[in-house]
């Protein structure tokens, strides 16, 4: 490993707000891509008002991994790579790879969400909306304040993803009453015939699975806040960022139930058309409100798809650019390039579903080795220092996700096979 960049070395600065705003943001926006949509419009249609339960759940697992995460990687002012391998080296460099590789799997997907919300808005051709996508988010790179630029484009498309979905929420009129009572169905998550465990899982891991739980976290790192005397701060990004992707997923799931349910009876036919469609978020949309969901939905496609470009870009290089001082040097260059061959993969590859189901594989097997090693982190005074002491509370929630998302991880790896046999 080489030395750690000199920002790292500096005093922690003063917390700017855009700054803490921009990493919670940046860390919401890499979580609400293409799959967080297509999943809980699913899994909502799938499941109904039981969902409920399962989303909460999720966002409480999502707080407290990130929590954690976030909390050990700036009171120790190193990456998590770095994190990793001082614990045991060499494997800083196995996560960096894996990280890096799920990233970029992803991230074709992520170009290709962008053109699909082209051709929705404006019936622009997938390829032509491929390589726009990937224009726009070299764009924000070549920029000489790039970060920063990031910060921005980053609080504005989440604002404007949170517009879009909630103008379909209050259109498609929910049934609150049935979401109130979703909450309570514990018996339903227990009941094995629901597979309720795996949509908590898969929704778990589309929140804060691979690359996603360190975006805001390393921002934070590259502009300087850190330390132990910063920590109350980072927490509250954390809140900001959950709070975000949360309200979506929230706002979503109340959208795609207000389609399947009128008043307490269920609609099976749009329930059924939903999870049958080849893009079960733009059918919700369409079904709530017409042409006009159908072109929102293409902007909400589009916000949510050019956010987790960038992100998903800038996390990976971010944990490359510890292994070698040249990476760290051109990190705009490369994080440009990332970008560019992603773009040229989808343009060559076309439908990238079965290369995002073994990034999926990666992100499920990352996090529980990830989490665990912070938690394990957090006990470490030579990582955390002398002072620090991390909350018992946030070590014990922190260990059952491990647990949830281990499983979930083992439960992947049979179907990743099947993809080779």
């Amino acid at each position: 490993m080489s030395k750690e960049p000199n920002t790292l070395n500096q005093p922690a600065a003063k917390p700017s707000r855009s700054v803490l705003f921009g990493a919670a943001f940046l860390m919401a926006t890499s979580a609400i891509g293409p799959g967080f949509l297509t999943q809980t419009s699913t899994f909502t249609a799938q499941h109904g008002a039981a969902l409920a339960l399962i989303i909460v759940m999720a966002i409480i697992m999502d707080i407290t991994a990130q929590m954690n995460i976030w909390s050990v990687v700036t009171v120790s002012k190193m990456r998590a790579q770095d994190v990793c391998n001082k614990l045991l080296p060499g494997l800083g460099v196995i996560i960096a790879a894996l990280v890096a590789i799920g990233g970029l799997a992803f991230n074709v997907g992520n170009v290709g969400g962008v053109a699909l919300g082209f051709n929705a808005m404006f019936g622009l051709n997938e390829t032509a909306g491929a390589i726009v996508a990937g224009c726009l988010g070299i764009i924000i790179f070549v920029n000489k304040n790039a970060k920063t630029l990031m910060d921005k484009v980053a609080t504005i498309l989440a604002a404007i993803i949170l517009i879009t979905v909630l103008v379909v929420a209050i259109i498609s009129q929910p049934p609150l009453g049935e979401v109130a009572r979703g909450v309570t169905r514990v018996d339903y998550l227990l009941n094995p015939e629901n597979n309720a465990f795996t949509a908590l899982t898969t929704l778990l891991g589309g929140s804060c699975g691979g690359y996603i739980a360190f975006s805001g976290a390393h921002r934070l790192l590259d502009a300087g806040i850190s330390g132990p005397e910063n920590v109350g701060h980072v927490r509250k990004s954390v809140l900001q960022g959950c709070g975000t992707s949360g309200a979506v997923r929230i706002l979503l799931f109340l959208a795609v139930l207000g389609t399947c349910m009128s008043g307490t009876q269920w609609i099976a036919e749009n329930a059924a058309a939903i999870v049958e469609a080849s893009n079960p978020a733009a059918e919700a949309f369409r079904l709530a409100a017409g042409d006009f969901g159908y072109r929102l939905f293409g902007l909400c496609l589009f916000s949510a798809g050019v956010s987790s470009v960038v992100g998903a870009a800038y996390t990976s290089v971010s944990f490359l650019k510890t292994l070698h001082p040249f990476i760290a040097e051109y990190e705009r260059q490369f994080v440009v390039g990332f970008i560019a061959f992603s773009t040229l993969m989808m343009v060559i590859v076309g439908n990238a579903a079965q290369l995002l189901i073994i990034a999926g594989a990666f992100n499920g097997l990352i996090l529980p080795v990830t989490l665990s090693v912070m938690l394990i982190a957090s006990r470490s005074k030579r990582i955390v220092g002398e002072e620090y002491k991390h909350p018992m509370p946030l070590i014990i929630l922190g260990v059952v996700v491990v647990i949830i998302s281990f499983i979930s991880g083992v439960q992947t790896v049979p179907n990743i096979m099947n993809l080779f046999g």
